[in-house]
This record gives C-alpha cells, structure tokens and sequence, in this order.
C-alpha cells in the first residue's frame, strides 16, 4: 500500500516536471519572461541589409538593419541583446514552437521544436496566411514584389496604368509559358502570387541561395525571370544597369514589420511603444538612411511622418 503512494507520488512528480518542460519548449514568452530572463532572443535569417552576416572563426557578426533596430529595442527594454540565426523554412518553429508554411494557397502545419527566440526581425513581410500563426507589430518598412527578366527578353516592361491591379494583370499576361524564379517560405514565393494559374513554369531557388545569386541566376540564363522585392530590386538595377529590367508588380504594395508569437501581445504592444519613439526623435530614419539610403526616394510619404 505504502509502495503504490510512493510510485504514485513519484510519477505524479515526473509528470508535471515533463508537462513543466513541454510547456517552456511550446509556450513562447511574454514582456515578464523577457526581463526575467534579462535577454531578448532575435531570431533573424540573413536577407538584403535587413540582416546579415559575417562569418569569423569561432563565429558569426550580425548586422542589418533588423539588428540595429532590435538591439535598440533590447537597450530600451533594460536587458542584453542575443542573436538567434535561423532559416526561411523554420523560423515560425523557432517563434513559436509550431513550424508553418503555406503550400498550395493552405496553411501546412509542419513538426513542433523547442522555442529559441522572443520575436522574428528580418524583412517579414505581413501576409494574410501569416497572421493565422503569429502577430506583427505596427508596420516600419514598404515592400511590394516585382518581376525581373534579363535586359534582353522578349518580356516588356509595362506601361503603368494608374491602378495596381491592372499594372498585376498586364504583367500576368505576359508569363504564360515563361519561367519565374522565386524563393519558398518568403513573400518571393510565386506560390503566394498564384503564378501557376496564369501558366508560370515555377522554379524554386536553392535554400541558402541569396537576393545577389538570385539575380545572377537570370542574368546568366539559368531562369527568364525572377520575383524581386522592390526595394532589393532598385539596387539590383544600379548594380547591373543595362543586364536587368523591371518588367512590373506582381503584389499590391506591402508592409514589413516584427514578428511575434500570439502568446506575447505586451512585448508586442512595448516594441510598438519603442518604435514610436524612435520615429519621433529621428533614430528610425537614421538607421533606414545608414542600410537604404536611396529608398527615401522611392517612398517618400511614407518616410515623410519620420522626420
């Protein structure tokens, strides 16, 4: 009689410690656990200037513009700054404990992992698909996706309509039959944009390919055409003037922001705080002109409450 107590005791105590463990691998933290623990867990894959990386011998250096913006958040929250290098394909499961991605116009929930970061800063762009699984902050970043041939192709840039959506169309009229390179588990997956219906020959860029490769891939024949988002596409046409052209939109404007899981709306809530305070006293634009300089001239509305 006394043994079964004790055994039952026993296991009831390895049971709430594994149900304990299970909770910490698939509950993401909030504002509370960020300055409990006294860190804020970046996670950021390396992406144009929003962030990159520079291998050393024992490690690696990160930078960008994500990075300058959250290690400012990190100094604002009162605690250090750590960075969580992650990959296009698994940052959800490194938010959230839940990886996600979205095949075939649906949300496929993939395996659960241990949860590694407090919040996602890397050029995300908010997606309907996406705020299924996570929240972003307030938006601090225009985007849009274009289409980009070699200067060369039989493809012809359009003539702008005025309207967005006809611009969408007339470029979609053209990739019937035509390859359009794009990248999965990113806002340049042709995927998201529906490109098969229109008879896009859909090509997927390797994993650890990057932005610069991308558009070397076209220039060099090994695709006709790629997705490039706006702002990486202005200084890919500087860097190759006269290789490339901009043929027109494939998406509505877009909006970048922080990503967080649904279980942390006040360190959501204090970032947005922080953000309008860097807004107000001229931080923000100073780290956007040190990272994008030029994008001032391509947006300037929506820079313009910045200043």
């Amino acid at each position: 009689m006394g043994l079964n107590i004790k055994m039952k005791s026993l296991l009831r105590i390895v049971l709430l410690s594994y149900l304990s463990l299970f909770a910490e691998t698939l509950i993401a933290g909030d504002l509370h656990d960020v300055k409990a623990a006294g860190v804020l867990r970046h996670i950021g894959v390396p992406y144009a200037n929003f962030v990159t990386i520079s291998p050393t011998e024992d490690k690696w250096n990160e930078g960008g513009f994500d990075v300058d913006i959250i290690r400012g958040f990190a100094v604002y929250l009162g605690v250090e700054y750590q960075f969580v290098k992650g990959r296009a394909d698994n940052v959800f499961g490194l938010l959230t404990g839940q990886n996600a991605k979205y095949i075939d116009q649906q949300i496929v929930f993939g395996k659960q992992q241990k949860i590694q970061g407090d919040l996602f800063a890397g050029g995300a762009t908010i997606l309907d698909w996406r705020k299924n699984i996570v929240d972003f902050s307030d938006d601090y970043f225009p985007a849009g996706i274009w289409l980009f041939a070699r200067s060369d192709s039989t493809l012809q840039p359009i003539i702008p309509s005025g309207s967005i959506l006809d611009d969408i169309k007339n470029v979609k009229k053209q990739l019937n039959g035509r390859q359009v390179l794009g990248k999965q588990h990113t806002s340049l997956d042709p995927n998201l944009y529906n490109l098969k219906a229109v008879g896009a020959q859909v090509l997927y860029s390797r994993a650890n390919q990057k932005l610069n490769e991308i558009i070397l891939s076209i220039i060099k024949n090994s695709a006709e055409t790629t997705l490039v988002d706006v702002v990486d596409g202005l200084a890919a046409l500087n860097t190759w003037s006269g290789a490339i052209k901009a043929i027109g939109p494939i998406s509505e404007e877009q909006r970048m922001a922080v990503v967080f899981p649904k279980s942390a709306p006040k360190l959501r809530l204090a970032f947005n705080a922080y953000l309008q305070k860097i807004r107000a006293d001229g931080t923000f634009n100073r780290i956007v002109k040190k990272h994008y300089p030029e994008i001032f001239n391509f947006y300037p509305v929506y820079f313009a409450n910045n200043e």
